[in-house]
């Protein structure tokens, strides 16, 4: 499976993804949220940045389900899904992800029938991977 590219900005994202934490890095002196990361607000052209908590709550604002040809690794779990969550607390964030059955659990563990675009979802972690995950809130 492929890792993710990790940039100096992004970095703190995929650390506290790893413990288990959703955070979003936001500007020190504005407080505007932003995603992905990068050195400069683009609202008030600061470079002060934080990384905010938040709850991990948000809904699928749109999803995919890719279909082979793919990568050797991700044929062998197609189809699977691709969703874009926009989380609660700010809803012009999106971030992209699988939905899962549970954390850890394949990318094909969730049947597509399972998939609309609304569902409510919540953030969690693959334990052997550390990366993001999502899983529907009610199941």
């Amino acid at each position: 499976m492929l890792s993710p590219a990790i940039d100096p900005e992004g970095a703190p994202f995929w650390q506290y993804a790893a413990r288990g934490e959703l955070r979003v890095q936001a500007c020190a002196d504005c407080g505007e949220l932003r995603f992905p990361p990068r050195p400069c607000c683009p609202h008030c052209q600061s470079f002060g940045t934080e990384w905010r908590r938040m709850s991990g709550h948000g809904r699928v604002w749109s999803y995919v389900v890719p279909h082979p040809p793919l990568l050797p690794d991700y044929a062998a779990q197609a189809p699977y899904n691709v969703v874009v969550v926009e989380l609660d607390e700010a809803p012009r964030i999106r971030l992209v992800g699988n939905l899962v059955a549970e954390p850890g659990a394949r990318l094909d563990s969730l049947p597509a029938e399972r998939l609309l675009i609304g569902a409510r979802v919540r953030f969690v972690t693959d334990p052997g991977t550390g990366l993001p995950q999502w899983v529907l809130e009610r199941p």
